[in-house]
């Protein structure tokens, strides 16, 4: 017997930095994570107050927020934050896609514009750390080239940034950040 699956709606949203405005909308989605998700992202458990004053610290210590937003909610994000303690230009890389919207790209949408901006404001090295079972963060960190070892039942990650876009296989692939605008090639699930 052939199992149904149910169809799934059409990505309509848009892939775009997040402004100081958008703070309530990325602490909403954070705080409408699931809670494996939340373990996925945090690498451990995190209550709503944790969550909103977690958001609060990004907008207020310079981090980029990179958002995937529909209408007006963001339901998935990237962050890029500065790690000014190491020798070499580094910033650590977080994610977050809410569980209805998994394993749909994305993920992916939000490394190569979170890589992206990671390269305009000159970092080498970015660092990514999840727990040991995230096989999807891991999986999508290892899509982008990055090194990866464990420790203490952790998963850590290094990804080199060169100019010639080695850290990235989709680099320089000219998608104007619109789902309904980038062809199936390019629109690989994380």
């Amino acid at each position: 017997m052939q199992k149904i699956t149910p169809a799934r709606r059409p990505l309509v949203g848009t892939i775009r930095q997040l402004r100081p405005s958008d703070l309530p909308r990325f602490a909403e989605h954070l705080t409408r994570l699931d809670e494996q998700s939340r373990r996925d992202r945090f690498n451990g458990l995190a209550d709503d107050d944790f969550l909103r004053a977690y958001a609060e610290r990004c907008f207020h210590e310079g981090v980029t927020v990179i958002g995937y937003v529909e209408g007006d909610k963001v339901l998935g994000a990237a962050e890029l934050h500065e790690r000014p303690e190491e020798d070499e230009p580094t910033a650590e890389i977080a994610f977050s896609v809410e569980r209805e919207l998994q394993h749909r790209g994305i993920g992916g949408r939000l490394f190569r514009r979170v890589i992206a901006q990671a390269r305009g404001l000159a970092y080498a090295r970015l660092q990514v750390t999840t727990h040991a079972n995230n096989a999807a963060m891991r999986a999508l960190a290892r899509r982008f080239n990055a090194r990866l070892s464990f420790e203490h039942g952790e998963a850590n990650g290094i990804i080199e940034l060169d100019a010639d876009g080695a850290a990235d296989p989709d680099f320089g692939f000219p998608w104007a950040g619109e789902f309904g605008q980038v062809s199936n090639a390019a629109s690989i699930a994380a």
